[in-house]
């Protein structure tokens, strides 16, 4: 049961994460630094707290009776994970967006699920998964077999987007993805050129996949608060289970270093673009604006919100981000079909990006069942 319930909120997190950016579509005459700068205050500075203060009483206590390595690892693992979103920009601008984004986030979800397990081999902690238990039982085999699939699945969604972009270039319409040009500075965000450079590429989506996935080992690094969190509930409410909203303590650290590392930035795309009008800039819908991209910026909130849940239900092992992973992937793919992003292409390409979806979904299946045999 516990494995259900891990699925359906891992799968809500999953849909907050891929639909998160819909809103930002409704934020009229502001640069994207600007709006993304905006929306993240609420992302990685407002809600966390509000979230923790509504589910972990005095959670501010654990916080600060926290050992300073706690504190230490889990901002600078949000600080690289902030950089790690931010390179996406530029291997999608290297690689082109299909093809970028199914290489970063593959890797993402690959480094994010077991290098915390190759690491908890050689630094056995108890609770926590190895690579040697993945390798020598029945439900840690499946996982992995999942996280194969999920693999395989990706590069037929990848496949698909390259052949819509040759497809779509052949017909003379310019394709473009709001995701990938607000994720970087590049020449490319400023002129709207691609730069195809397969070697570079590459080198930057590894560099992206693994900084992107230190947000999983942010929450590793974070657990020993969490972990208190957890103890604190469980003995005002004995015999009730794991505490699903332990992880929310933990964020509040993680995302300040996400939000050190977009501020720095969006800060200084506003002095080059000369930007920093827009937060004031009557002739736009201001407040509307804002209202925008609070709600962008809380809706991505809950992705690790409800990861945090179906983790509490789970466990924190590869299982758990392989399923965020690979729900996010499945949930962008299923909007790009509904808001008819692939309207135009032919359909031997419609049919492979569906198939990757299925992909996936089974994928998720297997993930699921790998877990529930635990």
């Amino acid at each position: 049961m516990n494995a259900i319930f891990g699925v359906i909120f891992h799968f809500i997190g999953g849909f907050a994460s891929g639909s998160f950016y819909i809103p930002y579509k409704k934020v009229k005459g502001w640069a994207w630094e600007s709006y993304w700068l905006v929306g993240g205050l609420f992302s990685w500075l407002i809600v966390p707290p509000i979230a923790a203060w509504l589910t972990i009483p005095n959670f501010s206590e654990i916080i600060n009776q926290a050992n300073g390595s706690v504190i230490g690892f889990a901002f600078l693992f949000g600080l690289l994970w902030g950089i790690g979103g931010l390179t996406y920009g530029l291997g999608v601008r290297y690689l082109g967006v299909s093809l970028g984004s199914s290489i970063i986030l593959g890797l993402c979800m690959v480094f994010g699920a077991l290098i915390p397990a190759v690491y908890y081999q050689f630094t056995p902690t108890e609770g926590k998964d190895t690579i040697g238990i993945l390798t020598s039982t029945n439900w840690g085999i499946t996982v992995l077999l999942g996280l194969l699939v999920c693999i395989i699945g990706i590069v037929i969604c990848g496949k698909a987007g390259m052949m819509k972009e040759k497809e779509l270039a052949g017909a003379g319409v310019q394709n473009s993805d709001p995701h990938a040009v607000g994720s970087a500075d590049t020449d490319a965000h400023l002129s709207g050129k691609d730069e195809y450079k397969f070697g570079l590429g590459i080198a930057v989506a590894i560099v992206s996949g693994i900084l992107s996935a230190c947000f999983n080992f942010g929450i590793e690094a974070a657990k020993p608060m969490a972990d208190v969190a957890n103890q604190l509930w469980k003995a005002a409410n004995p015999g009730q289970g794991e505490f699903l909203y332990q992880n929310n303590v933990s964020y509040i650290i993680i995302l300040w270093g996400g939000l050190a590392t977009n501020l720095i930035w969006c800060l200084l795309l506003n002095a080059r673009n000369k930007t920093f009008s827009d937060y004031t800039n009557k002739k736009t819908p201001l407040l509307r604006n804002i209202i925008f991209c609070a709600l962008a910026g809380t809706t991505w909130f809950l992705q690790f919100f409800f990861y945090g849940m179906g983790e509490s239900k789970m466990g924190n092992g590869p299982s758990s981000w392989i399923l965020h992973m690979a729900f996010i992937i499945l949930v962008a793919n299923v909007w790009g079909l509904i808001l008819k992003e692939w309207k135009g292409v032919s359909k031997k390409t419609f049919y492979t990006v569906v198939l990757g979806i299925a992909v996936i979904l089974a994928a998720v299946l297997l993930v699921g069942w790998g877990n529930s045999m635990r």
